[in-house]
């Protein structure tokens, strides 16, 4: 099966007995945001099912904004002399996040669904007839989607839509290709970043010229130095670019960029801008080369780059510029979560000396925020009240907003798996981090580096003081279960439930499932057909009705008992 990727908002809408009952972005996977107000005032989002509903349906679709209703509103909005939307994604985007469904509705969203999540009362063989059904419920399918009986075929499908993009009014940026039998799905099986049954093929990106005025460098919460080239404003695929990201000193030198030349920029999966070449045919001798600062450009302490890395950074942990980033990074969507805390306000709040560290945040009061530049009343009282909210946000999230070096959120969530608390984390040795999935040395290096020093011996105990959530609460799902801590691998068709349902029950009772044996797998759930996974195996291999018997032992429900 082919399909034109959608360059929009992927929702999820939730359906009980035909009625919609709630609908959510994506997010990270795992955890999305709940948009229903909003989503139920788009006009081809059905709120209630045609025909024979199933008991329950999850319809996943992307969320868009048509070309023609972009130009429509930025018309408008360049008239009242408000700021313009970018590109149809951002607008999408900003208008499900509106507080007023009002705002939504006068936006004149469509959708698209591509699938679905949990179906009860209703079945298919094939991602074919899973589409009809979307289709016979009432639910708005792309019409280009096409069933392709050859590699060939795929192929020849992504390339005549590159040639007729264009044609469309709304934005896609590639195709996606995959297999139509639901069997072949769950053979095919899943990865951490996506399923095997389905791959995209993105359409080349489009490319502009203009001229590095400059490259400047900024420093990250980590301290890493990053040159920005700063570029003459140049519109590349519906949005204005003036700086683009070099990443490090060497990938300046491996480009030959210099500050004066004639350069290629592209957006990067469609979104971030890179710098493609430079144009050394266009020089005109004026150019300057770059070199990386010796010194911080902010707080000016040395610099240091390790043997073997690309990375410079300034070691300085009381750099200004590395405290902001941290600030921000904890306050971030994918960490604390914390709105209203934009670079404005945590910039004010490190100035005045109301914070120092991001524990601080949870000692401020109202009246000190309120007299932040541009803050009224009732704003530092909403900004309290979403620190205070942020209490509750995890282990995961915590462990993930600290900041640590190498700590990204796969690290952060294997972390707080496999400890109860913040205070085991700090505990742990390293020879035992490096044996957690997705630790390896330089995480756990890092990890111990971290809880080493002075000014963090105490840090969980502190951030639990201060009422922040910093152990696994009993009674979390899957905590306590007689699967929690598991690795298991499945492999070969099982009969029951789908692998990727086996996979996610196992998730729920807080095991782990993975694609590969390893030293860490405990069982290895072997269905019919099990191939070269079942001859390698040296742990202990369990049929798919003792595996059904462990997650009912566990109090995982089973598909149909």
């Amino acid at each position: 099966m082919c399909e034109l990727k959608i360059d929009g908002l992927a929702v999820s809408l939730r359906y009980e007995d035909g009625v919609l009952v709630q609908g959510a972005t994506r997010g990270d996977g795992g955890r999305g945001e709940d948009i229903t107000p909003n989503l139920r005032t788009v006009r081809t989002i059905p709120l209630r099912l045609q025909g024979d509903a199933p008991a329950v349906l999850e319809a996943r679709g992307e969320v868009f904004l048509p070309v023609s209703e972009l130009a429509r509103i930025n018309a408008e909005r360049e008239e009242s002399g408000e700021p313009l939307f970018a590109n149809p994604r951002n607008a999408a985007a900003g208008s499900m996040r509106q507080l007023d469904p009002s705002i939504t509705a006068s936006r004149r969203l469509d959708i698209f669904c591509y699938g679905t999540g949990e179906v009860r009362g209703a079945s298919f063989d094939t991602h074919t007839r899973e589409l009809a059904l979307l289709r016979e419920l009432g639910c708005k399918v792309n019409p280009h989607v096409a069933s392709v009986a050859s590699i060939e075929e795929a192929l020849a499908y992504c390339q005549d839509w590159t040639a007729r993009r264009g044609e469309l009014d709304y934005d896609v940026d590639g195709v996606v290709v995959k297999a139509d039998r639901v069997e072949l799905q769950a053979r095919a099986g899943a990865t951490s970043h996506g399923p095997r049954w389905a791959t995209a093929f993105k359409f080349p990106a489009v490319e502009a010229e203009t001229v590095v005025r400059d490259i400047e460098v900024t420093v990250a919460r980590t301290g890493r130095l990053t040159p920005v080239a700063i570029m003459e404003p140049v519109f590349v695929d519906g949005s204005t670019v003036s700086r683009a990201v070099l990443h490090n000193e060497d990938e300046v030198a491996r480009k030959d960029v210099r500050i004066g030349d004639h350069v290629i920029i592209r957006k990067a999966g469609d979104v971030i801008p890179e710098v493609v070449r430079s144009l050394p045919d266009r020089r005109t001798g004026d150019e300057r080369s770059f070199e990386m600062p010796h010194e911080c450009p902010v707080c000016g302490t040395e610099v240091v780059r390790e043997e073997g890395e690309a990375t410079t950074r300034c070691p300085n942990l009381n750099c200004p510029a590395r405290r902001l980033s941290l600030l921000l990074h904890w306050g971030g969507r994918q960490a604390m979560d914390i709105d209203g805390l934009g670079e404005a306000v945590a910039g004010q709040l490190l100035d005045r000396g109301l914070v120092d560290r991001p524990e601080d945040l949870y000692e401020l009061a109202a009246e000190q925020v309120a007299e932040l530049e541009r803050m009224a009343e009732k704003s530092a009282h909403n900004l309290i009240a979403a620190i205070e909210t942020s209490k509750e946000r995890g282990l995961e999230r915590l462990a993930f907003a600290l900041g640590i070096l190498h700590v990204g959120r796969t690290a952060a969530a294997r972390l707080a798996e496999r400890y109860g608390s913040l205070r085991d984390i700090a505990d742990a040795p390293q020879e035992e981090l490096e044996e957690v999935p997705d630790i390896g040395p330089k995480i756990a290096d890092s990890l111990v580096r971290y809880f080493s020093r002075p000014e963090n011996a105490d840090l969980p105990e502190r951030l639990a003081a201060l009422g922040i959530m910093t152990a696994r609460v009993e009674g979390d799902e899957g905590a306590g279960t007689t699967l929690a801590g598991l690795t298991f691998v499945f492999t070969g068709a099982l009969e029951v439930m789908t692998r990727s349902e086996a996979q996610e029950r196992v998730e729920n009772l807080g095991g782990r499932a993975t694609s590969s044996i390893s030293s860490n797998t405990d069982y290895v759930v072997a269905g019919p057909g099990a191939g070269s996974k079942l001859d390698r195996a040296r742990v202990e291999v369990i049929s798919e009705h003792e595996f059904l018997a462990m997650v009912r032992d566990a109090g995982g429900g089973i598909p149909g008992a």
